[in-house]
Protein backbone atom coordinates (compact mmCIF):
# COMPACT_ATOMS: atom_id res chain seq x y z
CA UNK A 1 0.00 0.00 0.00
CA UNK A 2 1.47 3.38 -0.78
CA UNK A 3 -0.39 6.09 1.25
CA UNK A 4 -1.43 9.29 -0.90
CA UNK A 5 -0.09 12.92 -0.37
CA UNK A 6 -2.81 14.85 -0.16
CA UNK A 7 -2.17 17.71 -2.55
CA UNK A 8 -4.01 20.44 -1.71
CA UNK A 9 -4.16 22.91 1.28
CA UNK A 10 -6.10 22.26 4.18
CA UNK A 11 -6.90 21.13 7.71
CA UNK A 12 -6.39 17.26 8.22
CA UNK A 13 -8.39 15.49 11.03
CA UNK A 14 -5.92 12.03 12.28
CA UNK A 15 -7.30 9.95 15.05
CA UNK A 16 -4.00 8.19 16.76
CA UNK A 17 -5.14 5.23 18.12
CA UNK A 18 -2.58 3.05 18.41
CA UNK A 19 -2.05 3.56 22.41
CA UNK A 20 -4.19 -0.07 22.89
CA UNK A 21 -6.51 0.18 25.53
CA UNK A 22 -6.15 3.99 26.49
CA UNK A 23 -7.64 4.68 22.49
CA UNK A 24 -11.45 3.51 22.37
CA UNK A 25 -13.77 4.19 19.39
CA UNK A 26 -16.53 5.80 21.66
CA UNK A 27 -13.38 8.38 23.46
CA UNK A 28 -12.68 9.34 19.18
CA UNK A 29 -16.20 9.81 18.43
CA UNK A 30 -17.13 12.00 21.46
CA UNK A 31 -13.76 14.26 20.63
CA UNK A 32 -14.73 14.55 17.13
CA UNK A 33 -18.50 16.05 18.42
CA UNK A 34 -16.64 18.38 20.63
CA UNK A 35 -14.42 19.56 18.04
CA UNK A 36 -17.41 19.99 15.76
CA UNK A 37 -19.07 22.05 18.54
CA UNK A 38 -16.07 24.31 18.58
CA UNK A 39 -17.07 24.74 15.04
CA UNK A 40 -13.75 23.25 13.55
CA UNK A 41 -14.06 21.57 10.37
CA UNK A 42 -11.35 19.49 8.65
CA UNK A 43 -11.46 19.61 5.17
CA UNK A 44 -9.25 16.16 3.79
CA UNK A 45 -9.62 12.18 4.36
CA UNK A 46 -9.92 9.15 3.36
CA UNK A 47 -13.11 8.60 1.29
CA UNK A 48 -14.15 5.37 3.41
CA UNK A 49 -16.79 6.92 5.78
CA UNK A 50 -17.49 9.66 4.16
CA UNK A 51 -15.37 12.94 2.11
CA UNK A 52 -14.23 14.59 5.51
CA UNK A 53 -13.65 10.92 7.75
CA UNK A 54 -10.89 11.23 9.91
CA UNK A 55 -7.76 9.18 9.10
CA UNK A 56 -7.35 6.26 11.54
CA UNK A 57 -4.03 4.75 12.05
CA UNK A 58 -5.27 1.82 13.41
CA UNK A 59 -6.53 1.32 9.69
CA UNK A 60 -3.46 2.15 8.10
CA UNK A 61 -0.95 -1.15 8.97
CA UNK A 62 0.10 -1.47 5.91
CA UNK A 63 1.19 1.67 4.85
CA UNK A 64 3.39 1.52 8.55
CA UNK A 65 5.05 -2.05 7.25
CA UNK A 66 5.89 -0.71 4.08
CA UNK A 67 8.12 1.95 5.69
CA UNK A 68 9.04 -0.74 8.60
CA UNK A 69 10.45 -2.49 5.21
CA UNK A 70 12.25 0.36 4.28
CA UNK A 71 13.71 1.03 7.33
CA UNK A 72 14.82 -2.32 7.76
CA UNK A 73 16.64 -1.93 4.32
CA UNK A 74 18.54 0.56 5.22
CA UNK A 75 19.99 -1.33 8.15
CA UNK A 76 19.21 1.15 10.57
CA UNK A 77 16.53 -0.52 12.50
CA UNK A 78 17.44 -3.93 14.48
CA UNK A 79 15.21 -6.35 16.50
CA UNK A 80 15.31 -5.59 20.56
CA UNK A 81 13.68 -7.95 22.77
CA UNK A 82 15.01 -5.90 25.83
CA UNK A 83 12.32 -5.43 28.04
CA UNK A 84 12.65 -1.71 29.74
CA UNK A 85 14.03 -3.61 33.35
CA UNK A 86 16.28 -4.69 31.12
CA UNK A 87 16.99 -1.30 29.80
CA UNK A 88 16.84 -0.04 33.31
CA UNK A 89 19.89 -2.25 34.53
CA UNK A 90 22.28 -1.69 31.71
CA UNK A 91 22.28 1.82 31.76
CA UNK A 92 24.82 3.20 32.65
CA UNK A 93 23.80 6.47 34.10
CA UNK A 94 20.47 8.10 35.44
CA UNK A 95 18.85 9.93 33.53
CA UNK A 96 15.39 11.99 33.79
CA UNK A 97 12.54 10.17 32.27
CA UNK A 98 12.57 7.49 29.53
CA UNK A 99 16.17 5.25 30.30
CA UNK A 100 18.82 5.99 27.53
CA UNK A 101 18.90 2.50 25.78
CA UNK A 102 22.61 1.31 26.07
CA UNK A 103 24.88 0.59 23.27
CA UNK A 104 25.76 -2.53 24.65
CA UNK A 105 22.03 -3.79 24.08
CA UNK A 106 22.57 -3.81 20.38
CA UNK A 107 22.97 -6.47 18.54
CA UNK A 108 26.37 -7.39 17.20
CA UNK A 109 25.52 -7.84 14.05
CA UNK A 110 22.80 -7.19 11.12
CA UNK A 111 19.75 -9.77 10.72
CA UNK A 112 17.44 -9.60 7.91
CA UNK A 113 14.09 -9.85 8.64
CA UNK A 114 10.90 -9.75 5.50
CA UNK A 115 8.56 -9.45 8.52
CA UNK A 116 8.91 -7.32 11.90
CA UNK A 117 8.09 -10.72 13.54
CA UNK A 118 6.80 -9.91 16.69
CA UNK A 119 9.60 -8.35 18.76
CA UNK A 120 10.33 -4.81 19.31
CA UNK A 121 12.16 -3.00 16.70
CA UNK A 122 14.59 0.42 17.69
CA UNK A 123 16.56 2.86 15.04
CA UNK A 124 19.97 2.65 15.87
CA UNK A 125 21.38 6.89 17.06
CA UNK A 126 24.24 8.02 15.22
CA UNK A 127 25.76 8.49 18.90
CA UNK A 128 27.38 11.52 19.38
CA UNK A 129 25.41 13.14 16.73
CA UNK A 130 24.03 16.92 17.41
CA UNK A 131 20.91 17.08 16.07
CA UNK A 132 19.67 21.33 15.73
CA UNK A 133 16.66 21.95 14.80
CA UNK A 134 15.02 25.50 14.44
CA UNK A 135 11.27 25.65 16.29
CA UNK A 136 8.85 28.21 15.15
CA UNK A 137 8.28 28.93 19.52
CA UNK A 138 11.64 27.70 20.74
CA UNK A 139 14.30 28.70 18.57
CA UNK A 140 17.13 26.71 18.39
CA UNK A 141 16.58 23.54 19.28
CA UNK A 142 19.60 20.99 20.10
CA UNK A 143 19.96 17.19 20.97
CA UNK A 144 22.87 14.82 21.33
CA UNK A 145 21.98 11.50 19.92
CA UNK A 146 23.04 8.70 22.81
CA UNK A 147 23.28 11.41 25.34
CA UNK A 148 19.46 13.40 25.36
CA UNK A 149 17.82 9.95 23.71
CA UNK A 150 18.94 6.40 22.58
CA UNK A 151 17.74 3.93 20.58
CA UNK A 152 14.37 4.21 20.30
CA UNK A 153 11.35 1.98 19.35
CA UNK A 154 10.05 1.83 16.18
CA UNK A 155 7.96 -1.19 15.61
CA UNK A 156 6.33 -2.88 18.99
CA UNK A 157 5.98 -6.55 20.48
CA UNK A 158 2.90 -6.20 19.81
CA UNK A 159 3.34 -5.63 15.88
CA UNK A 160 2.20 -2.24 15.88
CA UNK A 161 4.03 0.91 14.53
CA UNK A 162 5.57 2.60 17.34
CA UNK A 163 4.23 6.30 17.99
CA UNK A 164 7.84 7.83 16.12
CA UNK A 165 7.41 5.76 13.12
CA UNK A 166 3.63 6.45 12.73
CA UNK A 167 3.75 10.30 12.46
CA UNK A 168 6.37 10.64 10.56
CA UNK A 169 4.38 8.24 8.15
CA UNK A 170 1.65 9.62 8.38
CA UNK A 171 2.87 13.93 8.22
CA UNK A 172 4.77 12.48 5.11
CA UNK A 173 1.87 10.95 3.48
CA UNK A 174 -0.68 13.79 4.36
CA UNK A 175 1.74 16.25 3.05
CA UNK A 176 1.89 17.81 6.51
CA UNK A 177 3.93 21.32 6.46
CA UNK A 178 3.80 22.64 9.81
CA UNK A 179 3.17 20.51 13.10
CA UNK A 180 2.40 22.48 16.60
CA UNK A 181 2.28 20.26 19.56
CA UNK A 182 3.53 20.40 23.21
CA UNK A 183 6.77 21.22 24.26
CA UNK A 184 7.29 18.11 25.94
CA UNK A 185 7.68 16.43 22.80
CA UNK A 186 11.31 18.61 21.65
CA UNK A 187 13.15 15.86 21.81
CA UNK A 188 10.63 13.58 19.94
CA UNK A 189 11.28 15.73 17.23
CA UNK A 190 14.61 15.14 16.68
CA UNK A 191 14.28 11.40 17.06
CA UNK A 192 11.71 12.06 14.06
CA UNK A 193 14.55 14.22 11.95
CA UNK A 194 16.67 11.20 12.04
CA UNK A 195 13.73 8.87 10.60
CA UNK A 196 13.35 11.93 7.75
CA UNK A 197 16.45 11.49 7.19
CA UNK A 198 17.02 7.93 7.17
CA UNK A 199 13.50 7.64 4.31
CA UNK A 200 15.00 11.07 2.30
CA UNK A 201 11.96 12.95 3.02
CA UNK A 202 11.66 16.72 3.64
CA UNK A 203 10.53 17.45 7.14
CA UNK A 204 7.81 19.92 8.00
CA UNK A 205 7.99 22.75 10.32
CA UNK A 206 7.49 22.34 14.06
CA UNK A 207 6.37 24.93 16.26
CA UNK A 208 6.12 23.43 20.38
CA UNK A 209 4.03 25.41 22.74
CA UNK A 210 4.39 25.50 26.87
CA UNK A 211 1.98 23.05 28.29
CA UNK A 212 -1.02 24.28 29.95
CA UNK A 213 -0.55 24.48 33.62
CA UNK A 214 -2.77 24.74 36.59
CA UNK A 215 -1.65 27.41 38.74
CA UNK A 216 0.45 25.04 41.06
CA UNK A 217 2.27 24.63 38.31
CA UNK A 218 1.29 21.23 37.15
CA UNK A 219 0.43 20.27 33.48
CA UNK A 220 -3.33 20.12 33.18
CA UNK A 221 -4.79 16.68 33.33
CA UNK A 222 -8.11 14.92 34.43
CA UNK A 223 -6.91 13.12 37.01
CA UNK A 224 -5.47 16.60 38.27
CA UNK A 225 -8.68 18.03 37.99
CA UNK A 226 -8.31 19.40 34.77
CA UNK A 227 -11.67 19.77 32.20
CA UNK A 228 -12.41 18.64 29.05
CA UNK A 229 -14.20 20.18 26.38
CA UNK A 230 -17.55 18.37 27.25
CA UNK A 231 -17.76 19.04 31.02
CA UNK A 232 -17.58 23.11 29.74
CA UNK A 233 -20.08 22.27 27.30
CA UNK A 234 -22.50 20.45 30.44
CA UNK A 235 -21.03 23.91 32.48
CA UNK A 236 -23.39 25.89 30.26
CA UNK A 237 -20.07 27.58 28.39
CA UNK A 238 -20.81 28.88 24.51
CA UNK A 239 -18.36 27.50 21.50
CA UNK A 240 -16.74 31.17 21.92
CA UNK A 241 -16.91 31.59 25.51
CA UNK A 242 -14.60 28.01 25.41
CA UNK A 243 -11.95 29.79 22.36
CA UNK A 244 -11.54 33.29 23.56
CA UNK A 245 -12.20 33.77 27.82
CA UNK A 246 -10.08 31.96 30.14
CA UNK A 247 -13.12 32.39 33.10
CA UNK A 248 -16.17 30.84 32.80
CA UNK A 249 -19.26 33.27 31.94
CA UNK A 250 -21.15 34.54 34.88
Amino acid sequence: MAAERAGTAGLVMRIEDLDGPRCRPEYAAAALDDLRWLGLEWTEGPDVGGPHAPYVQSARAAWYLEIWRRLEATGLIYPSPHSRRDVEAAATAPHEGEPIFPPALRPARRERAGEPGGVPWRFRVPDGRVIEFHDGLCGSVRRTAGLDFGDFVVWRRDDLAAYELAVVADDHAMAIEEVVRGADLLTSTARQLLLYEALGWTPPAFAHTPLVCDTSGRRLAKRTGGLAIRDLRDAGWSPADVLTNPLPPS
